[in-house]
């Protein structure tokens, strides 16, 4: 079997253990004489695979009783409207007197959360790292008075920069977007309202999305909020209101189980950290490429790199044979974002350190090639 390292920002690689127990089981799950894709969700069978889930999840992440846990769908996009919709909405959509949102600009996701909190609420961004084509994260200033809640993209998959550090929002909720970082490395859940995260990145395959919300915030969506945009009515039924993506909550559940088996959070951590080391330390070593991120707000799941600006008019050459090359050598999907070029590589928890060591190998060898 040929497998290639796959650096696709998402959906991305899976672990081969949990892709090879999924296919062994595909057929027969659990004993079950059925495949989870053919279950009820109502089964005793799949309430057990949903309730495993959630179980690592809490234990892995140091979950607090006083959060609830909900598998919804719609990716995290869905999310920058849930969030408003359920902390922020007035009592009527045309109802005056609208609620603040304080968001900090750090890159196209947290422009997309904004555009949607701003249909429902006062938004006010209170800090941007566009000034400088977001390649840093900026000082966090305090919540705008009254604010509803405060909302940050923890790790942008774009330009690849992650906070440093949880800002200070005193009683104003903390919500983040952690899709492309949760797991990556030990996050204190305690220090935010809310948590949500598109599983196709450290959870498992696309279409399940994985919420972490404080209690107290559950109950606040007005009641004309759609039925299945309401967070109380989705804890309510335990994430069971309407049929979830079973298979995608099965797979979590297999990931979740892996990284326990791999040390958990801490041992991936310092993985991540080691693989991150090493291509940013071939960076600033490299004469041809560099990281454009500032050092304090480098990201360790996604590392985009450019050529010099001494490559000039060679730069689009440049990219397009590297990523071309790379995938011939079973490095794929490095191309960067279409909205900024480069290359990225996304090196998320099942990228193997072999993967990382091969593709500075190969960077090592296509610079002298230039």
């Amino acid at each position: 079997m040929k497998r290639v390292y796959n650096f696709s920002p998402g959906p991305s690689m899976l672990p081969l253990p949990v892709l090879e127990r999924a296919a062994a089981e595909m057929a027969d799950a659990n004993g079950s004489g059925q495949s989870v894709m053919e279950m009820s969700h109502r089964s005793g069978d799949f309430k057990a695979i949903i309730g495993k889930t959630e179980a690592l999840l809490r234990e892995l992440m140091g979950i607090p009783p006083n959060y609830r846990v909900l598998f919804l769908q719609g990716g995290a996009s869905l999310q920058f409207s849930m969030v408003p919709l359920n902390l922020a909405a007035p009592e009527s959509p045309s109802a005056g007197g609208k609620k603040t949102v304080t968001l900090v600009d750090t890159g196209i996701w947290a422009q997309k959360a904004a555009d949607e909190a701003s249909k429902y609420a006062e938004l006010v961004i209170a800090a941007s790292s566009k000034d400088r084509a977001y390649t840093y994260i900026p000082p966090a200033p305090a919540p705008a008075p009254g604010s509803a809640y405060y909302h940050i993209t923890w790790n942008n998959t774009i330009v690849g920069t992650k906070w440093p550090s949880i800002p200070e929002t005193g009683s104003v909720p903390l919500a983040a977007d952690i899709s492309s970082s949760i797991l990556s490395e030990p996050l204190d859940v305690s220090r935010f309202g809310v948590l949500y995260a598109g599983a196709q990145k450290n959870l498992g395959p696309a279409g399940v999305t994985a919420l972490i919300i404080r209690e107290d915030l559950i109950g606040g969506a007005p009641s004309w909020v759609p039925a299945m945009l309401r967070y109380d009515i989705h804890a309510k039924e335990g994430s069971l209101y309407n049929t979830p993506p079973c298979y995608g909550i099965y797979v979590m559940g297999l990931v979740l189980e892996w990284l326990k088996a791999l040390g958990g959070v801490e041992a991936a951590a310092e993985l991540n950290r080691n693989k991150a080391g090493l291509i940013y330390d071939y960076l600033e070593a490299s004469g041809h490429f560099y990281s454009p991120v500032e050092k304090q707000s480098r990201s360790l799941m996604n590392i985009p790199f450019v050529p010099r600006e001494e490559a000039g008019e060679r730069r689009a050459e440049i990219e397009k044979r590297f990523v071309a090359e790379a995938a011939g050598a079973g490095l794929i999907n490095l191309a960067g974002h279409r909205l900024v070029g480069g290359m990225r590589a996304s090196i998320y928890n099942a990228m193997p350190l072999e993967g990382v060591k091969a593709l500075v190998q190969f960077m090592e060898n296509f610079e002298k090639t230039l």
